[in-house]
């Protein structure tokens, strides 16, 4: 029934541009979450082997469970992604594949090569590596991770302000400068954006976990981590969030450049204005090119976009109606993602005095625990409400006015897509309600002691002469094992260099 109703509201088009959405916004969480976390847990696991606290190694082993679960995720719907370019999205990349196929084969020769070396000696190598090279496999994920952003925000870029190549005969898009194409306009501001605000999303999911830690009754023993954790994410509210606006005025300004269309979409103006007015609230009605019920500041808006009193400001009505994006969903996700980024930079204001106050930890300040507590998914929200701005502001154009996204979908029919989109939903909801789940749990349970001296100890990986004639087959291994004088040769000595293995 539902798959009916899809197909008589929708046609193909909009039924895959809804299943693009609704995978991706599934997406970019996890992989965001790893990007914050990886960088964590390096600067955790730093501080542990710096100072020897076991706290840190608690929080630690705490915090690398979550993230097995989150990079497992991003890994399981990036394949999704993938293939559904060739299903719903072959003739855009046909089009664009020349540029595009290399780019995210860059990623995977680059960053998933590099997690893939040293994940599993960050997940499991505990004890059984040297605390150093331990300490370098978590920094090399972290690494990774950031090359692996490097790449996806260069092909994203790319289609949102093209350069450095041309359009062939066969309508093909070629390659004519790889260091145009991945440096483009937008890219170095999108880049330091979009890492900012992963680091700020971890931030607050790990502040508000701290928070909660320091308050709750059932974790009287977690305390001690909870100040860890909201102390370290203090720092990134304190420092990150005020420079997070200022990346966000650096790419409005080079969007104003490249896209004044989405910038118009954004701001909710549809007449060229000098010295525009803000436009706090309004209801976009698109089809009468105009805004009910607004609420406005004057000037504010061109202040900001050309940092002028009376800089001018173009409106959605120098283009025709079907190249401008659909409005009301820009307009209202960048007031989200703005007004989640204000709140983060007062967040980091209040943390700033009760740090002066000596006030942070202190189970007495309720108020400032629960503003980090109600933080913690906001940052997540503030992540797809700016993804949203930026996908959707780009169209009716999948490459910004080269392919449109018309143009760019595979010959489906309506119900193929419904069925595909139906399946979707179900199977997400189970996969990712399950691994959503067992991190809540995890969070439920809190850190565990770090007791075993044992645990900082290599695994003997050599076995000795008798187990080797046992599993030879040796019917008297203990004789055959003794020297002429008696000693046993499986005794270990002091004096060889094992180079670290025991």
């Amino acid at each position: 029934m539902f798959a009916t109703f899809m197909i008589d509201q929708m046609d193909a088009l909009m039924l895959a541009r809804i299943q693009f959405a609704f995978v991706i916004s599934f997406h970019i969480v996890f992989p965001a979450f790893s990007i914050g976390l990886a960088s964590f847990l390096t600067v955790l696991e730093f501080r542990w082997l710096k100072t020897g606290e076991p706290i840190y190694a608690e929080v630690y082993k705490h915090w690398v469970k979550i993230f097995a679960v989150v990079f497992g995720l991003g890994v399981v719907s990036g394949v999704v992604m993938s293939y559904q370019f060739g299903t719903n999205w072959a003739v855009f990349s046909d089009k664009a594949g020349n540029v595009l196929g290399p780019l995210l084969a860059y990623e995977v020769l680059t960053a998933f090569f590099l997690e893939a070396s040293f994940l599993g000696i960050m997940l499991f190598g505990w004890g059984r590596v040297s605390k150093r090279m331990h300490f370098a496999s978590t920094a090399i994920v972290a690494v990774g991770t950031l090359i692996s952003g490097f790449w996806i925000l260069a092909a994203n870029s790319f289609m949102q302000t093209p350069q450095g190549f041309m359009v062939g005969a066969d309508g093909l898009l070629y390659p004519t400068n790889w260091l145009e194409i991945i440096f483009n306009p937008s890219f170095p501001f999108r880049y330091a954006h979009m890492i900012t605000a992963a680091f700020l999303t971890t931030a607050f999911v790990i502040g508000g976990i701290g928070a909660y830690y320091i308050q709750s009754k059932k974790h009287t023993e977690h305390r001690k981590h909870g100040r860890v954790m909201l102390g370290m994410a203090m720092v990134m509210a304190i420092f990150v969030a005020p420079a997070q606006v200022v990346f966000g005025d650096m790419h409005g300004l080079n969007t104003l450049e490249h896209q004044p269309a989405k910038v118009a979409a954004m701001e909710g103006l549809w007449e060229d204005e000098r010295g525009a007015p803000l436009v706090l609230f309004g209801i976009p009605d698109q089809e009468a090119q105009k805004n009910h019920y607004e609420v406005k500041i004057p000037y504010l808006s061109g202040l900001i976009l050309t940092h002028s009193l009376d800089g001018e400001v173009k409106g959605l009505k120098n283009w025709a109606p079907e190249d401008q994006p659909y409005v009301p969903i820009v307009f209202w996700s960048f007031r989200v993602m703005v007004g989640i980024g204000t709140l983060m930079v007062l967040v980091g204001l209040f943390s700033l005095y009760k740090y002066f106050k000596k006030q942070q930890y202190s189970p007495e300040s309720k108020w400032f625990h629960r503003a980090w507590m109600m933080m913690t998914p906001l940052g997540f929200v503030a992540l797809l409400a700016g993804w949203f701005v930026t996908e959707t502001g780009r169209q009716p154009w999948t490459v910004y006015e080269v392919i449109r996204t018309a143009e760019s979908m595979s010959p489906l029919a309506a119900q193929q897509v419904a069925t595909t989109l139906i399946g979707f939903i179900v199977l997400y909801t189970f996969v990712f309600g399950a691994g959503s789940f067992y991190i809540l749990r995890l969070i439920a349970q809190g850190p565990k002691p770090y007791e075993d001296p044992a645990d900082d100890n290599f695994y003997e990986h050599s076995i000795t002469e008798g187990q080797g004639r046992t599993l030879s087959g040796d019917s008297n291994p203990s004789e055959n094992t003794k020297k002429d004088d008696g000693e046993d040769l499986d005794t270990p000595t002091d004096d060889v260099d094992d180079g670290g293995l025991r």
